[in-house]
């Protein structure tokens, strides 16, 4: 029944911002390229570290209880809803601990739930790597807003009537809000760097933003903040 009830908002949702969202969606001829650039990309990756990542699978698994991958409900362009991927580092069943929680509440209690290699894939970012499936399946970008839980999504557009915009692209594993701030800034000034990406996207922009998050992943800032 729960899970019922649970469907029946997410379906809710999706069909009120598509309809909201499809006003504003626009298609741009860098679109083309961006789409392009997502498949060879994230492809590139999968191939060259698919070795790496069976051994993180299973390193998973054997460090904790529970499945290798994450997988959790988000909204997408349009407000249509899919499943991301990521390794699992966090305890099982932590995600419904820590659903009422948000920002900086929600980093100060993930600490407690981390799995015994959770903590190193996260300052790695290896556990975002499986999110280039969902890149190649069109659910994601490699540059573009971070993907909301559908809970919070609500909430924040209840809260922040622009919110809504960021629908017109699928979100991204990167972009401008997570190499810009921190989980301390609050949701509308995250809010204006995704707008500013979605308004100014280009090719151009898209690389910049993609060795940026490279450089930056290969030589981390000290005490360095993540974002969801």
């Amino acid at each position: 029944m729960q899970q019922a009830a649970v469907e029946t908002v997410e379906a809710s949702l999706s069909a009120r911002y598509i309809q909201m969202a499809n006003a504003a969606l626009e298609t741009r001829r860098a679109d083309r390229v961006l789409r392009a650039l997502d498949i060879v990309l994230s492809a590139l990756v999968l191939t060259m570290t698919s070795p790496a990542l069976a051994v993180v699978g299973a390193l998973v698994r054997l460090t904790s209880r529970g499945p290798a991958l994450y997988r959790g409900r988000r909204v997408g362009r349009a407000g249509q809803l899919f499943t991301m991927l990521k390794f699992r580092t966090l305890r099982q069943d932590a995600e419904t601990r820590l659903q009422p929680y948000l920002g900086t509440e929600l980093s100060e209690l993930t600490g407690a739930e981390l799995t015994p290699i959770g903590r190193f894939l996260r300052e790695t970012h290896l556990d975002e790597v499986p999110q280039l499936w969902n890149v190649l399946r069109g659910e994601m970008s490699i540059v573009g807003p971070r993907p909301i839980r559908p809970f919070f999504f609500e909430r924040l557009c209840r809260e922040i009537p622009q919110y809504w915009q960021r629908l017109v692209v699928v979100p991204g594993i990167t972009g401008f809000a997570q190499l810009r701030v921190t989980r301390e800034l609050s949701w509308r000034e995250k809010l204006a760097h995704d707008l500013e990406y979605i308004a100014d996207r280009s090719v151009r922009l898209y690389l910049s933003v993609v060795l940026t998050t490279v450089r930056r992943t290969l030589i981390p800032r000290p005490q360095a903040e993540r974002v969801p």
